[in-house]
């Protein structure tokens, strides 16, 4: 199998590549950055997919900055929607797959039972919004697509929470994390993996892919500073206190059944975070 990888040099993208090296090492996959293929020109989209052929393209590179977007709101449309939009065409110019690569920000957050795939979309900040439209407009071009929907991604490769709380907890006297806000943390080298899985069995429609369990960040963070042996006081505190540009998800747990229906499982997030803080050693 040939598989093209857009946004190879990020947090997901890094673990992409090293999944199918592991564990496919007969698939022959190129990663591609911006600097090889900005998903704003769709010349350059259309070129990179003619060269590569690929079977699969997986589509992991976005405008992330969540309270960014909020201010740059026609860069984060152009780049995580009609960017995305102008690789579900090259992909159908050119008979391949696409899996994208989305977020539970596409969800309210008023929830309080696991989302489902089948639940309606009401994304509330303009992060969300672009990609939902995405969602949308990708599967209207390519109707076989897999949207893969993921939450609270943290990893090795790049900056996420847990490096951030443990910077924060080796040079302050003690930490206040936002404890009414609830989801899974996810484990880049663990969704990668199973993104790698779906390829290989040829999945379809939506997809929930996290680690198991859910806490809220000040749980996730005092779990950290436990576990890398600090002593740092970590107290809750409320999202009021920290007024940030884009509104959060109060509660973004997502359903694991539509990864399951696929024989594929996420270890928990203990587990994960095990593993994470084992690398930085």
């Amino acid at each position: 199998m040939r598989v093209t990888i857009f946004g190879a040099t990020g947090l997901l993208g890094k673990p992409l590549l090293r999944a199918w090296a592991q564990n496919s090492p007969g698939d022959e996959v190129i990663g591609l950055g911006s600097k090889d293929a900005d998903l704003r020109d769709a010349a350059q989209v259309s070129a990179a997919v003619q060269r590569t052929r690929p079977d699969w393209i997986v589509l992991s590179a976005a405008y992330t900055d969540v309270d960014g977007c909020e201010s740059n709101q026609e860069q984060a449309m152009e780049v995580n929607c009609h960017g995305a939009v102008r690789v579900a065409q090259a992909a159908k110019e050119n008979g391949a797959r696409l899996l994208f690569v989305s977020t539970d920000y596409v969800f309210d957050g008023s929830g309080t039972v696991p989302y489902e795939t089948s639940h309606p979309r009401a994304p509330r900040s303009v992060y969300g919004r672009s990609k939902a439209e995405a969602e949308v407009q990708i599967s209207q071009v390519l109707p076989d697509c897999c949207i893969v929907r993921t939450a609270w991604l943290f990893g090795p490769d790049g900056k996420c929470f847990p490096d951030t709380i443990l910077k924060l907890a080796a040079s302050k006297p003690k930490l206040e994390v936002v404890d009414d806000q609830r989801g899974s943390p996810t484990y880049a080298p663990d969704l990668a993996e199973a993104i790698r899985q779906l390829c290989q069995v040829g999945a379809k429609g939506i997809v929930h892919a996290t680690n198991r369990g859910e806490c809220s960040w000040f749980e996730f963070a005092r779990e950290i500073v436990r576990s890398a042996g600090l002593s740092t006081p970590v107290l809750p505190t409320t999202s009021e206190k920290f007024v940030r540009p884009a509104p959060r998800p109060a509660y973004s747990v997502l359903s694991p059944k539509s990864l399951e229906a696929y024989a594929v499982t996420l270890p928990a997030w203990q587990d994960a975070l095990a593993r994470y803080l084992a690398t930085r050693k």
